[in-house]
């Protein structure tokens, strides 16, 4: 028993309590980032929502012992320094190729799940969450919602090349497929590089949920692709060529 001596203290309860709650809120963000299949999910928000909490809490309980009259404690500069080096892990899951930038929703979240943990590890349980409740509401019924708004994309193609005979054009249909658009071919072309190699440009329109951009880095890592660039079909709306954007 002497063993155990200082392992509880009078805030022992409390701590675990609130680090399960925020266990159980940061479960629920991770796992729509893990349904999704993104870089950072269950795993990676669950462990920094842990441990923003414990920061909170060691912020809040770890130096009592020490107090005294003349002894001043800060709780907020742990809070400050949660804040500072959680965009250092945010960051690592941005990604930037092909013009294009991945990541971003990833990053809130882990931004948002560090929230979380702060929150419930100062006490401040209904703002976890109220907080947590908002961010999934977020993500899964507004962000559907703002999809549907009519955008640019209605009038937008890509037009890719690619290395012609090497069933590129069938890949590429696979991908945009798998990642939910529907596609209908405008107009196709084969251009004669030179005597042993011949490529081929394809216009192509896509239907999706997503913004068509999303298509270019994972085309860019096919095999064969040589060019994918975002146009204006200008011949739907006043019978003109496409402009390159």
């Amino acid at each position: 028993m002497d063993a155990f001596v200082g392992f509880f203290h009078d805030s022992s309860f409390v701590e675990a309590q609130l680090l399960l709650i925020t266990f159980v809120l940061c479960s629920l963000i991770g796992l729509e980032r893990q349904i999704r299949q993104k870089s950072a999910g269950f795993r990676t928000h669950v462990l920094v929502g842990l441990g923003a909490c414990a920061f909170t809490l060691v912020s809040a309980y770890g130096f009592s012992a020490v107090l005294a009259d003349d002894v001043m404690l800060d709780p907020s500069r742990i809070a400050a320094q949660i804040v500072s080096g959680i965009g250092f892990l945010g960051a690592g899951v941005i990604f930037k190729g092909h013009n294009v930038v991945r990541g971003l929703t990833t990053a809130a979240t882990i931004w948002v799940a560090a929230a979380v943990g702060m929150t419930a590890g100062a006490g401040m349980l209904s703002l976890a969450v109220f907080l947590t409740f908002l961010h999934l509401l977020t993500l899964f019924a507004v962000a559907p919602l703002v999809r549907m708004l009519p955008n640019q994309d209605r009038h937008r193609i890509l037009r890719v090349r690619y290395a012609d005979g090497a069933g590129v054009l069938r890949d590429l249909l696979s991908a945009s497929t798998a990642m939910g658009f529907s596609s209908s071919v405008i107009r196709s072309r084969r251009i004669e590089v030179d005597d042993d190699r011949r490529s081929a440009e394809v216009d192509v329109r896509f239907h999706g949920r997503t913004p068509l951009r999303d298509l270019i880095p994972q085309f860019m890592d096919i095999e064969g692709v040589q060019r994918v660039s975002l146009r204006v079909d200008r011949d739907e709306q006043d019978g003109t060529d496409t402009d390159e954007i």
